[in-house]
């Protein structure tokens, strides 16, 4: 099935889509997954929660029968993006009538609506409906949006006369001329570039809605005041807004962190400090299953596994270029014996140094080694965020050293390898972008046409669909982004494949972080290569960074080997990972299967129900037996067979063995399935055989 570009509308049917009906409860509907011809199959779709949410949902309209309603995005439906930047401008106006102390910021668009910053007292909800109201009040009024040009010296004047601090600030950034404004009615204007509605007539009062407060530090920066935000969500139809807000309530019910405390999987307690995972055993037996997954099939492709230290001597991270450039998001160093050790941020230069141990030959090429190694990044409280923004966490990262003829293949073995893993957690649809240069880049064209030949090579062997994003590239080399989607049809920004120019680029250049950096391979070519800044990708498992550079690590640390003409060259250097941060990806999977983990995935596969505790001997047999199989299974016992069975099903446990005197006298179990339902009574032997067969074939009993 053809990928859906971000560009459209998004028509998504995939295996474990769910079609929401704003009138009808949830139903997920799982559609195997066809694994059509490989060759120009499409990986498509839309996500990253917590970066957008684009997905098909089924609402009612007022026809007779269901019909769909299709979610559009801003890219997709320029009149939605208008809406929303009005809708932005109506309730900084109607705030400014029911509080006029209140001062305003910004007000832009963002994914699903708006949203806009006031100094002001803290809101309440109440506060919320007084300015949704006022807002219908304008809307209703059909007051012209209107754009004027004017002066930066007249600019200021307005900016004084009506004493807006902000606006001031905002307006010595602007560096371009004339200023432009836009006026509703006669009564209210903005420093604003568009785009609007002609009129606040053409917005749809019933079809906006007013989310949620929430503080935010005037341009993010925690010296400065703390501002009120508000957030609304805006569509062009009341249709659109009620499968949006049904959409929102199915991902409220999948939060991860409601789920891990329900199901008891995982907690961040405070006593230990913020942003600080604590597995619990469950969870900790999910983690073991992805962690031996991942190890087994890096094995299999031909990696050396490998276990490095927590810290450092700080030198290392100033070899690194870490201390230079990111000393804002470590830990404060430590002093033992006189030396100042570091918390380590990231795995590669450890790996380099194991490189490093031995001088190299060309024949010992392609090098392949991976960790599960856990970092530490500093992050300000406000910022941290489940198992999606932690302090702390394990990355699952991997190098390949190889020369530069060995590239395409690498990657593309790279590529066959994030495939392989995905599609082992439930994720087999994709969407693919191969980004080109960008206006402002580093590196010669040379580098860049090779750059981008190899990543092209690589997905026409691997046989994918993707659609070229040009220009879209990092300045310092081309990629190939991949997205997955989950249940909700959720994209996750999942894979990067990069190959970056070394050139000596400037110390203030900030470039724009990805989305979702965690799960990325960069690559860093030969000799080349000239750059003199650090060598690393800030690689974070966060949707938010404060300033991604990529630099050179091969450089900074002198890595070579010795050529066929017994020469020292500078190998190239890929850097991958897959799942990224092992916590965020949990709690991916968490929301994707909404806590009910297929059978082999988890923590408990099977519970063993006495009617009676006159049977929990037999029980404890059957359990002992289950558990000398491989499978996990536990008694539960001391309640009425129906609260046993509640709790199993509130629990998600897939299947429960039910024990009665029948049960016992024949050496058998009646099978209940959270999945199948009723699937009767079978022998022990039975029982355990199909449990494995189903596990072994990654299907449900």
């Amino acid at each position: 099935m053809a990928a859906l570009s971000s560009k459209s509308s998004l028509l998504l049917s995939h295996s474990n889509k769910l079609f929401l009906n704003p009138n009808s409860s949830f139903l997920p509907l799982f559609i195997p997954f066809s694994r059509r011809n490989q060759t120009k199959k499409r990986l498509g779709l839309s996500v990253a929660v917590p970066t957008s949410v684009e997905t098909k949902q089924v609402g009612k309209n007022n026809s007779s029968d269901d019909s769909p309603v299709v979610l559009p995005t801003n890219d997709s439906s320029e009149e939605l993006l208008r809406i929303r930047h009005t809708c932005a401008h109506v309730m900084a106006m109607a705030v400014q009538k029911l509080f006029p102390e209140a001062k305003v910021t910004i007000g832009p668009w963002i994914d699903n609506g708006f949203y806009y910053d006031f100094d002001m007292e803290p809101l309440s909800d109440k506060d919320l409906k007084k300015i949704k109201k006022e807002m219908d009040r304008i809307i209703n009024r059909n007051l012209p949006l209107v754009r004027e040009e004017i002066s930066r010296d007249e600019a200021e004047k307005r900016i004084s006369a009506i004493n807006e601090p902000y606006k001031m600030e905002i307006l010595d950034r602007i560096n371009q001329d004339p200023i432009t404004i836009y006026h509703i009615g006669n009564e209210w204007w903005d420093l604003c570039a568009g785009p609007h509605v002609n009129s606040t007539g053409k917005i749809n009062k019933k079809a906006i809605e007013l989310e949620s407060i929430a503080g935010a530090y005037w341009r993010g920066d925690e010296n400065n005041q703390m501002l009120q935000r508000i957030y609304g969500t805006a569509w062009e139809t009341e249709e659109q807004l009620r499968a949006y807000l049904h959409f929102k309530e199915e991902a409220k019910r999948r939060d991860h962190r409601r789920i891990g405390l329900d199901l008891d999987l995982f907690s961040i307690q405070d006593e230990a400090g913020g942003g600080l995972v604590f597995w619990h055993p469950k969870g900790a037996i999910v983690r073991h299953i992805i962690e031996d997954t991942w190890r087994r099939m890096h094995t299999q492709h031909g990696y050396g596994l490998l276990y490095t230290p927590h810290v450092a001597k700080a030198d290392l991270w100033k070899i690194s270029g870490h201390l230079d450039f990111y000393r804002e998001n470590m830990f404060e160093q430590m002093k033992i014996e006189d030396e100042l050790y570091q918390l380590r941020p990231m795995n590669c230069p450890y790996h380099i140094l194991i490189y490093k141990r031995k001088q190299h030959s060309y024949r010992d090429f392609p090098i392949r080694v991976a960790e599960l190694g856990t970092v530490y990044r500093y992050e300000l409280s406000g910022s941290l965020h489940g198992l999606f923004r932690v302090r702390g966490f394990t990355q699952d990262d991997a190098h390949i050293f190889c020369l530069e003829d060995q590239i395409k293949d690498e990657i593309r073995g790279v590529l066959d390898l994030t495939e392989e893993i995905l599609l082992q957690f439930g994720f087999n649809k994709y969407e693919v972008n191969l980004s080109t240069r960008p206006e402002k880049s580093v590196g010669g064209n040379d580098i860049w046409e090779k750059a981008t030949r190899a990543l092209r090579d690589a997905l026409e062997d691997k046989g994918w669909d993707y659609q070229i994003d040009e220009g879209g590239g990092a300045f310092y080399g081309p990629k190939i982004d991949l997205k997955i989607e989950d249940a909700l049809g959720r994209k996750w920004q999942c894979s990067t494949v990069q190959w970056t120019e070394k050139s000596y680029y400037k110390n203030n250049l900030k470039a724009k972080p990805p989305t979702s950096p965690e799960i990325a391979f960069f690559a860093w070519a030969s000799e080349s290569f000239n750059h003199v800044l650090p060598s690393c990708v800030w690689s974070s498992s966060h949707s938010e960074s404060k300033v991604w550079v990529d630099f050179n690590l091969p450089q900074r640390f002198d890595i070579t080997y010795i050529d066929s003409n017994s020469e020292k060259k500078r190998p190239i250097m890929i850097h991958r990972a897959i799942l990224g941060s092992l916590e965020r990806f949990f709690g991916v999977l968490i929301e994707h299967y909404a806590g009910d983990f297929p059978l082999w995935l988890s923590p408990i596969q099977t519970r063993v129900l006495p009617v009676t505790d006159t049977q929990l001997e037999y029980c404890n047999q059957v359990t002992r037996t289950l558990k000398d199989n491989g499978i996990r299974a536990e008694v539960s016992h001391g309640e009425r067979l129906p609260k046993l069975i509640r709790n199993a099903e509130k629990l998600k446990i897939p299947l429960m063995a039910v024990v009665g005197p029948k049960e016992v006298d024949t050496h058998s179990v009646t099978v209940r399935s959270r999945f199948g339902g009723e699937l009767g009574t079978m022998s022990i032997d039975d029982f355990v055989s199909r449990i494995k067969f189903a596990i072994e074939n990654r299907i449900s009993l």
